[in-house]
């Protein structure tokens, strides 16, 4: 597979629009591929789940006491969010290789801030999981189709660049988040976190709107319908490395995200510190994630093989979660918050080079289906990310042992997937995984 940079893609323009004209549906010049905006804008919209999620931790005891009702069913208010974003990205995903990229998104994104508004109006636990599932099959769309968007300006190593830049941005998101939600449980009610993300809401789709133009050209969209899409799937399916590159991140952000679900708790109400503290600790494993991928999008793509940047990833994430268990279970006797954090820094740094890599070796092979691709990746990590989250509260909100289970189990899996599908030591470069039935790997 030849790499393609941003100069050498298809273009029908030979102008970058008028500023003063929304967006049209003619596909991105190579002049604005690699415009601060389009970059910005594709970042916001990868930031959008993680601002979803993490503007509203610290909320959640508060919810919990506002809503009387117990930790487990206030966290299915993030898994109903985060299944909402697996199985709308199903269906986004094939929309967009069919329909283009452009109208999926702006619908999903207007539905999505229909839904936030609504979730700041929610009078029961019952109310809001619903709206929360509505609120994550709209958001979908932004994920997806950024990630497709990528794949249709970038190959190879430049789209593995492009991913860690996008962590640049998209990282800062979980940064930000829990500290706006801590400041604003200052001068609202968790409510308050619902309002501030339908107008972050807003303002990201007024970009998408006037900023981003159309990516996929009509001669390269699909046509067919439901069968179509599905059999484009499964024959992505088929592609031994696909899937196994779709399950190591599945499983790795698995991990991830059963510490989101239960950081607040174990922080919180284990240890005792305040929503700002929570927010400034989740906000110092989110700048390790940062830097961590830009050392990979900035020194090691390019230099070193993406597969042993995944090795040396897996591994450091299988140890961290290896050092929590013991801890969590009292092997090294009574530790502190700052042990716990520590390990929880190494685990969320090393995440820097297991998520970009895992998409951008996926979707080198899927030149083809971009959208589909990208929604398998989407789907597979949101969905297993749903079934962790209310495993991590089964036994209550006294006890850290369940997130460092789940996160043991996830990453031995990851790497199992890795190792068993993947099988780096015997993968060469290979051509596109074949849409219509598997890819010979």
């Amino acid at each position: 597979m030849s790499e393609r940079g941003p100069a050498t893609a298809a273009s029908h323009d030979s102008s970058p629009e008028s500023p003063s004209a929304p967006a049209t549906t003619a596909p991105l010049t190579a002049a604005r591929r690699t415009g601060l905006l389009v970059t910005f804008i594709l970042g916001g919209l990868t930031a959008l789940p993680p601002l979803s999620m993490d503007m509203y931790l610290p909320a959640l005891p508060q919810v919990t006491d506002v809503l009387n009702s117990p930790a487990a069913t206030i966290q299915l208010t993030l898994t109903a969010c985060l299944a909402g974003m697996a199985l709308g990205q199903l269906v986004i995903g094939p929309m967009s290789d069919k329909w283009g990229r452009r109208r999926p998104l702006l619908a999903g994104m207007v539905v999505y801030v229909l839904a936030t508004a609504i979730c700041a109006l929610a009078p029961t636990a019952e109310l809001l999981i619903s709206f929360r599932l509505l609120q994550g099959l709209a958001g979908a769309a932004a994920i997806v189709i950024a990630r497709a968007v990528v794949r249709d300006l970038y190959d190879g190593v430049e789209m593995a660049r492009f991913f860690s830049t996008l962590m640049l941005i998209s990282g800062a998101a979980p940064i930000i988040a829990p500290l706006i939600g801590g400041q604003v449980l200052r001068f609202a009610d968790w409510r308050g976190v619902f309002v501030v993300l339908t107008v972050v809401g807003t303002v990201l789709t007024l970009m998408v709107w006037r900023g981003l133009g159309e990516t996929l050209p009509p001669e390269r969209r699909h046509t067919g319908g439901v069968g179509a899409a599905l059999r484009t799937m499964r024959g992505l399916l088929g592609d031994r490395v696909f899937t196994g590159y779709t399950l190591t991140g599945g499983f790795s952000f698995a991990v991830l995200f059963s510490y989101i679900s239960a950081s607040p708790f174990v922080v919180q109400e284990i240890y005792g510190a305040s929503p700002q503290a929570f927010a400034l600790l989740f906000g110092l494993n989110s700048v390790g994630l940062i830097l961590v991928g830009q050392i990979n999008g900035k020194l090691l793509v390019g230099r070193v093989s993406l597969d042993k940047v995944l090795a040396v990833g897996i591994g450091i994430i299988t140890a961290a979660a290896v050092a929590l268990l013991l801890m969590s279970t009292g092997v090294f006797g009574e530790v502190g918050l700052t042990a716990i954090a520590a390990a929880l820094f190494v685990l969320m740094s090393a995440m820097g080079v297991v998520l970009p890599n895992t998409n951008a070796q996926a979707l080198m092979r899927t030149p083809h289906a971009a959208g589909s691709a990208s929604a398998l990746l989407g789907t597979s990590s949101f969905l297993v990310g749903a079934i962790a989250s209310p495993l991590v509260g089964i036994a209550g909100e006294d006890t850290a042992v369940p997130m460092a289970l789940v996160q043991l189990a996830c990453a031995l899996l990851a790497l199992s997937a890795f190792l068993g599908l993947c099988r780096p030591w015997r993968t060469t470069p290979s051509g596109p995984a074949d849409a219509s039935g598997p890819a010979g790997a």
